[in-house]
């Protein structure tokens, strides 16, 4: 039965675990050996580990840390950062990865996704799509991007949504790089445009500050991942580097009333 899911993402920039703002001025946070160790303790849904400086770098996957990672976590894993091919998503299976994110690799050569589908399967395969706002715009108010929003691409990021969707993609991850870091709310008015040609699950990342952005994002789209760097490794108006999730309790609340208000909206649209 598919239900939301409240998912941490952890940066990891050269084996360090990092926060970063707009994908700029990367933070050192501590070791994600031990971030795993904390959220294993508090029961998260699954746990995002995004190595942002293997494809900057054109490195392949640090398969030692990746290795002690999944061996450690005792939730569903999800990784990404510099899996470029077939092999490279098979080897991260054989490790324990549940899941293999890919981004710029696929901008590149679309039919890696049929490629990685054939090797491991759809439920594993995930593509992450950097979404960044323009600032100024005549028709297509977001371009796609790579790189850590450093490189942009011509092509409709919708467009190409759809598209990896038609490849076999088994779950898109749209970050809002404009919003990443800033604690200041998801991105709902791109939240909208997504979920409107969505047909499969769809986990958002990019700006969560507090419990309720996430309930906000579950109570106008309905089920779906919301995934949250800051809002799990910060703590306080001063950003006090403390590892956090919600307990048993707050996260059954949160997703269940916020699921209650989404059915109700949808009810009372229809009559």
């Amino acid at each position: 039965m598919l239900r939301s899911r409240i998912i941490p993402c952890l940066l990891i920039s050269d084996g360090a675990l990092v926060k970063t703002q707009n994908f700029d001025f990367p933070k050192y946070v501590g070791d994600p050996i031990n971030a795993v160790k904390i959220f294993n303790e508090k029961g998260a849904d699954e746990l995002m580990v995004l190595d942002i400086s293997a494809t900057r770098k054109s490195l392949r996957p640090n398969f030692n840390l990746i290795e002690k990672l999944a061996a450690e976590c005792r939730m569903p894993l999800c990784y990404g950062g510099g899996v470029n091919s077939a092999e490279h998503a098979s080897q991260l299976v054989d490790m324990g990865v549940e899941k293999v994110a890919v981004s710029s690799a696929v901008i590149k050569n679309p039919k890696l996704i049929n490629e990685m589908v054939s090797e491991v399967g759809r439920q594993s395969v995930v593509v992450v799509l950097d979404f960044n706002k323009k600032k100024n715009f005549s028709s297509n108010e977001y371009e796609l991007s790579s790189h850590n929003g450093k490189k942009s691409y011509k092509e409709d990021p919708f467009i190409f949504l759809k598209k990896c969707q038609e490849a076999g993609a088994g779950e898109i991850v749209i970050n809002s790089v404009n919003q990443d870091g800033l604690m200041q709310g998801y991105d709902l008015n791109l939240a909208l445009k997504v979920k409107m040609i969505s047909k499969i699950p769809i986990t958002f990342l990019g700006g969560a500050g507090s419990l309720q952005d996430i309930e906000k994002l579950i109570e106008k789209f309905g089920i779906m991942g919301a995934a949250a760097g800051s809002l799990f490794v910060f703590k306080g108006k001063y950003r006090a580097v403390l590892i956090n999730y919600p307990t048993l309790k707050e996260k059954k609340d949160i997703c269940s009333k916020a699921l209650i208000v989404y059915k109700n909206n949808l009810m009372s649209s229809s009559t």
